[in-house]
């Protein structure tokens, strides 16, 4: 197989885990210039990701494209830093791996700027290195890293950053984080991370022995209640963003909006038991969800 389709078949089986996400990474009813850059800019989101959490497809081409030693391929501090230099080439020169040189282009053309992709980059580097947060601030400094790049990235790919679009959306993919979270407490759990507050948990008498439960007990599901209330508080802050643009923009935020709110739902619906494995949103309650967020009810 030649080069070239090697590294689009690589490239491809980080985008494919679009289709698993809570809300609609690119859908078809955008503009295709849209939805090309949205998908680079998900490729580099996804595998930053994949490379914080050891998730990356076996055989080392990501290790061979970023010059990383074999030998120090586990080393996750070491391999996200050969990914950062590769990502300043995409501003300064030619970068090496070919989801850095799909998202090159959308740069470029939409005049993109570092801080995001480092933001991304460093909070994986804090994934290596922080395993609990004691408090509920520690956690949104954490997601301002983790999450809401994304949305800043969404509103200048589509030329409608304004401040207060940004903090809009800053409130949508902080809580959007959030859920990611309460549906994944135990896969975090299994990678030694805890992204419940520790001072929460001490308040609703949850020792991490709990959460490695089958099942959760009632002081887990109250926990898990607090927090989903917290972020279905941060969705209705950052729902006006949606009514303050037009068109497929709007149906994409919406969709944003919509997909958090039904996740929410879905992990209310399980009674916020969490545990036996993540609570995920159906078709029905997306589309519900989203005509209530288009009609602007909360």
């Amino acid at each position: 197989m030649a080069t070239d389709d090697l590294q689009l078949r690589d490239a491809s089986a980080v985008l494919d885990k679009a289709a698993d996400e809570n809300f609609p990474v690119a859908p078809f009813f955008l503009p295709r210039a849209w939805r090309d850059d949205l998908m680079a800019v998900y490729g580099f989101a996804r595998l930053v990701d994949d490379i914080g959490d050891g998730d990356l497809a076996p055989g080392g081409a990501d290790a061979r494209y970023l010059g990383v030693d074999p030998a120090a391929a586990e080393d996750r501090l070491a391999f996200l830093d050969a990914f950062e230099t590769d990502l300043r080439r995409v501003f300064d020169g030619t970068p090496h791996h070919p989801l850095l040189r799909g998202l090159q282009p959308t740069v470029r053309r939409r005049g993109l700027t570092p801080e995001p992709f480092l933001g991304l980059i460093e909070a994986n580097r804090q994934d290596q290195l922080v395993k609990r947060y004691e408090t509920y601030d520690d956690l949104l400094a954490y997601c301002e890293l983790s999450a809401n790049p994304v949305g800043r990235l969404v509103l200048a790919i589509t030329g409608t950053a304004t401040p207060e679009r940004i903090r809009r959306s800053d409130a949508v993919c902080t809580a959007l984080q959030i859920v990611e979270h309460l549906q994944d407490v135990s896969e975090d759990l299994r990678r030694d991370r805890v992204y419940l507050p520790a001072e929460d948990m001490k308040r609703f008498h949850v020792q991490e022995r709990d959460l490695a439960a089958p099942s959760a007990g009632a002081s887990v599901r109250a926990l898990v209640a607090f927090e989903a209330e917290r972020a279905r508080c941060l969705l209705n802050e950052g729902t006006p963003l949606v009514g303050s643009v037009h068109g497929r923009l709007k149906l994409l935020l919406a969709g944003f909006v919509a997909g958090g709110r039904a996740a929410v739902q879905s992990i209310a619906a399980a009674g916020y038991d969490v545990l036996p494995g993540p609570p995920k949103p159906t078709k029905p309650r997306l589309l519900c969800a989203a005509g209530a967020v288009l009609r602007g009810e909360g």
